[in-house]
């Protein structure tokens, strides 16, 4: 079928090179003179060409004018996207192009919040203090490390000069890996996913991004002569493990098709090649693997949608086998733990064949046979006080806990009373730990050293900046050790003897029951609460289910405005929404908007039935839980009748997209940044590798139920005719997880059947896939997010 242009078929086309012509990451703004002329009539958006396509499944047949865009195969279609995406840009060029003032602007408080100082802070490990650092005019960081006894007065990165110490003569700072230097191994671009110091501190295994190839490529560092080892090296490798005290390292590699499948044994320093330990020929059975904390094992986690078994390998002799210690015919979650003779495994695995809503604790002798081990239960259930997630040292526990909609740090000395049966989780010597109010988020730090009673972990709140927090789980003592401070825009990184210690006494924090326990210093912790308020809400959603709605706004707003107002939402994979501090949201929180966060079914947080709810057949469930958040927004005149906009990334793009399909006059404007829009196509015919829990998320093609459910929520396939749609800006990228075809073919369809208005412009930007790895392009995009949400609401 022949190619048909609505307005005229190119004269020319570009030619296919062998990569494809670069894309500019943000708009750029072309000079216009100021002349006292009539007013230019708005810019016309362009037209994608058409190529019908019928396809049929399950006896339902439809048609895809834009298919032609996925195509990537094909030299002609892509020569017609190239076209068609420079049309896309100059379209919003044109658009945003009297904006131009207003992005420099916000670009520019954006820009100037950033923290100028990238150094994390020094993590004890053993002997050693490990940490990255940026220098200055460097775009990526160094990872470094010092010895513990030599860092007393050390304060910042920045004296003494260069690691070096005037006083003593000594060089107390040791270069690990210069990433600027990787990224000239890797084509000017270093992205690292995996990294692990072997527990003799000698060696560093890292796996780099090699764009050319669309995998990771593992190397192995000699921490003591910085040169890099001749083996292993290897590529497609997602997961790594060390044993025999550093001096070996267990790998896994991936298939073509991204499926982890094999486990691989090296020697350092052994010219033998490296040992295939464990191959998966099962398509379906995907590789996981990771060493306890105590380094005396490696876990061999396979699992299906319809099975998962746990394996040992001695850590001493990785050679001598796999032992299975857990297995259970159902796709569950599993971390097993070793401590002093005893193995603990943190499931959510089916009890009795009956699925459980959120993970527990069991333990058994790690001497066992497997043909007779038993496991116990740790802990006897409480519905009111879930355990979210744990984390083991030599001497404690500690625990995150959820008590209704309240998250809770606290720990338990070990061992553990075992052999008694289970026991009530508030009936432990359990120690609650300090926390600031509104806590959103608490994620477990690296925490290497098993033997240290010292823990990190990060504590979010919509109206604090994160803040990096060593916990002393011997005293109660606590010590802030990094935290951006916005009142100054800067950053503070405490530690070494000097540093500020903030500090509370462990018998004033054991408590029958967890509740939130705060210092009488609120500030200490850099809330800005006294700036910006956080209110919550429960929103009853179409069934009568109560959805966790936060809102965020600045305390010096009159609440009788007209307040523009953002929701938040994504709800896939049981995945926290990211409710924590952002500080590109000061500029819309200043200017009197509303940030608002909609914990809808399908996200995580809330237990396991929560996520299945609103996951597959269900995901309508998701959609309408955002809605009914969207309109007690407008409703309870918290946010302005027509200054409502939706935000959403990746899955919650689709989110917000179905939300517009359905209620398209409940919002002004959204963004959708790399958003999943064709569902449809995409699970039907794959063109970047899918995984099964891509699958389980949002159905199954092959299944009658699952793929009328996927028709009924893909934003592709429902855009309503003859209606106006809110202006949306759509970001994506040539090198993202969802194809930029995803939102082209969705801008390109809601042009063609919806009400055209000027006013409501659908914009496309392509950014370039280097903007995560870049600060300054990272503002540029927020900034531009920004201006047009500021725009769409005053037009």
């Amino acid at each position: 079928m022949s190619w048909i242009w609505d307005d005229q078929k190119p004269k020319t086309l570009p030619s296919l090179g062998p990569e494809r012509p670069t894309m500019r990451p943000l708009f750029r703004f072309a000079c216009v003179a100021r002349r006292h002329y009539k007013a230019a009539p708005p810019p016309t958006p362009p037209k994608a060409p058409k190529k019908a396509q019928k396809f049929s499944f399950h006896g339902r047949t439809w048609e895809d004018p834009y298919s032609w865009m996925s195509q990537v195969k094909d030299k002609v279609a892509m020569r017609h996207m190239d076209v068609y995406m420079e049309q896309e840009e100059k379209y919003a060029e044109a658009v945003m192009s009297d904006s131009e003032p207003l992005l420099n602007k916000l670009h520019f408080e954006m820009a100037s919040r950033m923290p100028f100082d990238l150094s994390t802070p020094p993590l004890r490990w053993g002997p050693w203090l490990y940490y990255r650092r940026a220098e200055e005019a460097k775009p990526y960081p160094i990872l470094c490390r010092r010895l513990a006894s030599l860092n007393d007065d050390f304060i910042s990165h920045e004296y003494p000069p260069a690691g070096f110490d005037f006083t003593t003569g000594k060089t107390i700072e040791q270069k690990l890996v210069d990433y600027n230097q990787e990224a000239e191994r890797f084509g000017g671009y270093a992205y690292e996913e995996l990294s692990e110091v072997s527990p003799n501190h000698q060696f560093l295994a890292y796996t780099m991004y090699d764009k050319d190839n669309d995998y990771f490529k593992l190397s192995v560092r000699n921490l003591n002569s910085g040169s890099l080892c001749s083996k292993p090296q290897a590529d497609r490798v997602s997961n790594l493990a060390w044993a025999k005290d550093g001096q070996a390292l267990l790998y896994v590699v991936t298939d073509q098709k991204m499926r982890p499948y094999r486990i691989y044994y090296s020697l350092i320093g052994s010219t033998d090649e490296d040992v295939l330990l464990l191959e998966e020929s099962d398509e379906s059975v995907h590789v996981n693997i990771r060493h306890t904390k105590d380094f005396q094992f490696v876990t061999v986690n396979t699992f299906s949608t319809t099975s998962s078994k746990v394996f040992l390998i001695n850590a001493a002799d990785p050679l001598s086998g796999l032992k299975l210690v857990w297995e259970c015919d159902a796709l569950a979650h599993c971390i097993i733990e070793h401590h002093r003779g005893y193995l603990y495994l943190f499931t959510d695995a089916p009890k009795g064949g009956r699925s459980v809503d959120c993970h527990y604790l069991l333990c058994s002798p790690v001497d066992a046979p497997s043909s007779t081990r038993k496991w116990e239960e740790v802990f006897v259930d409480d519905p009111d006080l879930i355990i979210e997630d744990i984390d083991f040292s030599d001497k404690y526990l500690a625990l995150i806990v959820r008590e209704g909609r309240k998250v809770q740090l606290c720990s338990v000395g070990l061992p553990l009373p075992l052999g008694k049966g289970a026991v009530k989780l508030r009936k432990v010597d359990l120690q609650n730990l300090s926390l600031p109010k509104h806590v959103c988020q608490i994620s477990p730090g690296p925490n290497y050293d098993f033997f240290s009673s010292v823990m990190r972990f990060i504590i979010s709140s919509p109206v604090m900046p994160d803040a990096v927090v060593d916990y002393d789980l011997a005293t109660g003592r606590w010590n802030i050790i990094q935290q951006q401070n916005m009142l100054h825009d800067r950053t503070r990184i405490l530690y070494g003897k000097n540093s500020a210690s903030i500090s509370m006494d462990s018998s004033n924090s054991k408590h029958s029951s967890p509740v939130n326990v705060n210092s009488e210093d609120d500030h200490l912790w850099n809330d800005l609460s006294e700036f910006y308020a956080c209110e919550q809400y429960e929103v009853p959603s179409f069934d009568g289910v109560l959805i966790p709605l936060t809102i965020v706004f600045a305390r010096n707003k009159k609440p009788g405005d007209k307040k523009p107002g953002i929701l938040h939402g994504h709800g896939a994979y049981g995945e926290l929404l990211d409710k924590r501090w952002r500080s590109e949201l000061k500029s819309l929180l200043d200017r009197g908007w509303i940030v608002a966060y909609a914990d809808v079914r399908g996200g995580g947080g809330f237990g396991k039935k929560w996520h299945n709810d609103g996951r597959c057949t269900k995901k309508h469930n998701s959609i309408n839980d955002y809605i009914s958040c969207a309109k007690f927004l407008v409703e309870k005149d918290i946010v302005h009748e027509s200054k409502l906009a939706g935000w959403g990334y990746s899955a919650g793009g689709l989110l917000v997209a179905s939300a517009i399909n359905h209620s398209p006059d409940l919002f002004r404007a959204a963004v959708l940044k790399v958003p999943f829009l064709d569902a449809t196509n995409t699970l039907l015919y794959p063109i970047l590798p899918l995984i099964a829990v891509d699958y389980e998320e949002f159905g199954y093609p092959g299944d009658l139920d699952d793929f009328l459910a996927i028709q009924e929520y893909s934003p592709y396939d429902n855009i309503q005719k003859d209606v106006l749609y809110p202006a949306v800006l759509v970001t994506s990228s040539f090198n993202t997880r969802f194809g930029v075809w995803e939102a082209a073919k969705w801008v390109a369809r809601v042009r063609d059947l919806s009400i055209y208005d000027p006013k409501r412009p659908i914009l496309l930007n392509l950014t370039t896939d280097l903007v995560e790895e870049n600060r300054y392009l990272q503002s540029k995009e927020s900034a531009l997010e920004a201006t047009f949400l500021i725009k769409m609401m005053e037009s």
